[in-house]
């Protein structure tokens, strides 16, 4: 039997299923019982293939959530072809940011406050779409002082020695 009859219970009605004009088939009772039962069977099966994959894939589900005023990152590699934020390729970032949430649309869509340099792209997106941005002192550097001479020329100072 074919997947749609065996899936739906019932023949596909497209010109590839159509009988020939001249076939009739008388069939018996028993048969019909016998093609319902084959038909379950298949069913109930395919039930329980699509049970066991939505058991597996709810395992690896996590919900993610953001609060109003969070900072998050936005997710750009499927933007790579489109949007070039500096860098061509694999060495195009992946994700661009830090971006405050404005507001929760849905259940899984935010509004974020974009910059006017991205005025062209809607700014409601899914949160797949978005990470978590975790502010870490740790990664913010001072910049040092460089005395400049009038001629904008500077003097380079020894910082270590690393060979000879």
């Amino acid at each position: 039997m074919a997947p749609f009859e065996a899936l739906y219970g019932r023949r596909c009605r497209t010109p590839l299923c159509w009988f020939e004009l001249g076939e009739n088939k008388v069939l018996g009772p028993q048969m019909i019982q016998d093609t319902e039962k084959q038909v379950q069977i298949i069913h109930d099966r395919l039930k329980q293939a699509f049970d066991r994959q939505k058991a597996y894939a709810d395992t690896k589900r996590r919900d993610i959530w953001y609060e109003v005023g969070d900072k998050v990152f936005l997710k750009v590699s499927l933007w790579k072809k489109v949007i070039r934020f500096g860098k061509k390729g694999k060495f195009s970032p992946r994700y661009i940011g830090h971006f405050e949430v404005i507001e929760k649309v849905g259940h899984v869509a935010y509004r974020l406050a974009l910059p006017t340099e991205f005025n062209k792209i809607y700014n409601v997106f899914h949160v797949s779409m978005l990470r978590r941005y975790r502010s870490d002192p740790s990664h913010v550097l001072e910049p040092e002082e460089v005395e400049l001479n009038p001629d904008l020329s500077y003097e380079e100072e020894l910082v270590m020695i690393l060979d000879r």
